[in-house]
């Protein structure tokens, strides 16, 4: 069993990875911007898997060098899951790109620098299906990738996570030869959340519920549980032949308002403030000029961006909880949790 290094440590993807890989037997370190966070960590780990956990964490920013080294000492493996998260509107995408770009870096020169060989990096669908403009395949695979170039087609979340995974594969392929890189590419990531601080994906579900949404723009993803990303990185790490591959993860394709009508169902106390409605895509665009979180939807209104999971299942033996009970389980610890 491997002591592993997990990355953000505190976040939505990351505690699961922690949980998956304690069940399976591996030993954790985390890494956080403050090592003030341990015990809130260690306490929602615990109340989640319902036994004690104690992962210890090291302060390790992204954004910095210091903390890396201190962090990757010791360790067998990495899963590089940390993504730089803006604190509020961004004034250029360089504000999120350079922090992607360059943490990753810092993590895999640690790597490489200590003698780790094995990573796993949580990448993107975002690093997939995006700046194709009207040339985007109707199934996207692990052979496409993203043109970041395309502003029109594209977010900067989305350009920060081609960046970053493209930096990764070009700093294995030269000055850090011998490292052992997968990358898992999930969709847009739902499911259980572990406290009442969540991930940004998990958002538009929230505001569904919320009560804050008058109507809906028409966008839609491929949805994936968090629970199954988990397990994809876990079986990247545990299996030689994902060594030098990408992954990608996903569940079915659902329209906002398919998940609306999904919720309305499920969670009938709360069909009163779900929207009906649906906003036509030129108000959207009309609106977005004085609202820059509405602009941030244009690459994706009426579009579908369909991923196919045939490598993973394939090669891995993974197989994915339904899109709808993720939703379902989504919703279910929100509730929980006082979010909605």
């Amino acid at each position: 069993m491997a002591h592993v290094l997990v990355t953000g440590a505190t976040g939505f993807i990351a505690s699961h990875c922690i949980v998956e890989l304690i069940e399976r037997g591996h030993t954790v370190r985390g890494t956080a911007r403050s090592t003030t966070r341990a015990t809130a960590l260690n306490m929602i780990l615990s109340d989640y898997t319902e036994k004690t956990i104690e992962v210890p964490l090291v302060a390790a920013d992204l954004s910095r060098d210091t903390g890396w080294q201190e962090a990757v000492d010791g360790v067998d493996a990495i899963l590089h899951v940390a993504s730089p998260v803006p604190s509020g509107q961004l004034r250029n995408a360089e504000e999120l790109i350079g922090p992607a770009r360059d943490g990753t870096l810092r993590v895999l020169r640690a790597a490489k620098a200590t003698g780790i060989d094995r990573v796993v990096m949580t990448s993107s669908m975002a690093a997939v299906a995006y700046g194709w403009g009207e040339s985007r395949p109707a199934l996207l695979t692990e052979a496409h990738w993203s043109n970041p170039d395309n502003p029109a087609d594209n977010t900067a979340y989305a350009r920060s996570k081609t960046i970053a995974e493209r930096t990764a594969w070009d700093y294995v392929a030269g000055e850090g030869e011998g490292l052992k890189l997968t990358t898992i590419n999930p969709s847009r990531v739902l499911g259980p959340v572990m406290g009442g601080n969540f991930s940004g994906s998990l958002r538009v579900l929230a505001q569904l519920m919320s009560g804050n949404m008058s109507a809906m723009p028409r966008t839609g993803s491929q949805l994936v549980d968090v629970r199954d990303v988990a397990k994809a990185h876990i079986l990247a790490l545990e299996n030689e032949a994902a060594i030098g591959q990408r992954y990608l993860v996903a569940d079915d394709f659902m329209w906002m308002s398919e998940l609306a009508d999904l919720l309305r169902e499920a969670f009938p106390d709360y069909a009163d403030k779900i929207p009906t409605r649906q906003l036509p895509n030129w108000m959207v665009r009309i609106l977005s000029i004085s609202n820059p979180a509405l602009r941030q939807l244009l690459p994706e209104l009426g579009k579908k961006r369909l991923m196919a999971t045939d490598k993973i299942r394939g090669e891995l033996g993974w197989s994915p909880i339904s899109a709808k009970d993720s939703a379902i389980a989504c919703a279910e610890s929100l509730i929980a949790h006082k979010v909605v």
